[in-house]
């Protein structure tokens, strides 16, 4: 439930509001593979999580640009 709810607020955004998210994604994907290198990070499950919403918004946008 939890990942539809997610996806029907990317859907709601448009291009230049994803465009934000995808960076922001990205920075934060960035830093939590930092924190892991250096043994700071608890929670590695949330490399994947973070992983799989860039690729949820790479998906909405490809789609929004296909409309």
């Amino acid at each position: 439930m939890k990942n539809r709810d997610y996806l029907n607020e990317l859907k709601l955004k448009s291009v230049d509001e994803l465009k934000e998210d995808l960076v922001a994604a990205k920075k934060e994907l960035f830093n939590l593979r930092f924190q892991n290198a250096t043994n700071q990070l608890d929670n590695t499950s949330r490399i994947k999580e973070v992983r799989k919403n860039i690729a949820k918004i790479e998906t909405v946008i490809s789609e929004k640009a296909r409309a």
